[in-house]
């Protein structure tokens, strides 16, 4: 029978994500590939560090453990290594612990084309030219940035609570509202969310990434409401510039998509890093560069390359 990952949250991440590389792409770059394979070879049992994504991947692989009967969560490994030089990735997620048992290795080339028939809602990596075409192609991705600490987060343990963090223009939504600010101003984006305030902006690539967390967070909310006492281990924020009055547009979209979020800070240009410093997501993630400078040494930070803010042309 085979293996159904229709009704799981699919994740697709890339070694790079997942490990800090920084030490083999300086023997790739020094050595060539020839050079390169000789390295992994020579460090096969050599346990790679943690990377960027790594704290929420291990958080989101905990949560396997709410469903006794099902898999909630797959993570599999895209990777342009070959099958030689990615097993060093397979024996570090062993050595880990991580229960990520399926990859994908391909020479020279990124996977990522294959995430509709792996049914995934997320690509991450550290490769943003691989990125931005998983997002041209109509996927959900990601390039992970900076160099948090173990992480950003605890890693010893995976079994703790799991925060996320989101922007919402360009990440959950599409960009159109954003596009009014870039070339109309401030005060007419206000005026035109208020116009538009019943109109729900078209999803953004990370929503059905959200949706499917959402699934996650019905089945806690199914056993807060058994035991009184449980602790819910998945919150979702939402991490945007947007202040009055343009914040009720997005409160109404979320639930006109059938989304949700925890909590919501609506900084009105107020530094992101701040705040981030202080709610430590797991990971976070945002369009713009620019919100990510102060926070991602310091939480582990995803930038999501899309819309017009994004067009290499406008470099």
């Amino acid at each position: 029978m085979p293996y159904d990952l229709e009704n799981m949250l699919v994740i697709g991440v890339a070694s790079s994500a997942l490990f800090d590389l920084a030490e083999s792409h300086a023997v790739f770059v020094e050595r060539g590939e020839d050079g390169y394979r000789e390295y992994q070879e020579e460090h096969l049992d050599d346990t790679l560090k943690p990377g960027v994504a790594f704290p929420f991947v291990q958080r989101l692989l905990s949560l396997n453990d709410l469903d006794a009967e099902r898999r909630l969560v797959e993570v599999i490994v895209l990777s342009r290594n070959d099958p030689e030089t990615g097993l060093r990735v397979m024996k570090s997620i062993e050595s880990h612990h991580l229960s990520i048992t399926r990859a994908i290795f391909m020479q020279g080339r990124s996977p990522h084309r294959f995430m509709e028939a792996l049914d995934m809602s997320l690509f991450l990596s550290a490769n943003e030219r691989d990125v931005r075409e998983a997002l041209e192609m109509g996927f959900a991705a990601g390039q992970v940035i900076g160099t948090p600490a173990s992480g950003g987060a605890d890693t010893s343990s995976g079994t703790g609570d799991l925060r996320i963090a989101f922007d919402f223009d360009g990440v959950l939504a599409d960009d159109s509202s954003e596009q009014v600010m870039q070339t109309s101003g401030l005060d007419a984006f206000h005026t035109h969310e208020v116009d538009n305030v019943e109109v729900p902006i078209a999803e953004g690539r990370l929503a059905k990434l959200l949706r499917d967390i959402n699934r996650i967070q019905d089945i806690e909310e199914k056993l807060a409401a058994v035991d009184h006492d449980y602790n819910r281990r998945v919150h979702v924020a939402i991490v945007t510039a947007r202040n009055a009055p343009s914040h009720e547009r997005v409160i109404r979209t979320l639930r006109a998509r059938g989304l949700r979020v925890n909590d919501a800070f609506f900084l009105g240009g107020i530094e992101k890093a701040k705040v981030l410093r202080v709610l430590r997501p797991h990971i976070f993630f945002e369009d713009q560069r620019t919100h990510l400078v102060g926070a991602q040494n310091d939480v582990p930070s995803v930038h999501v390359p899309f819309g017009l803010l994004n067009n290499p042309g406008d470099d």
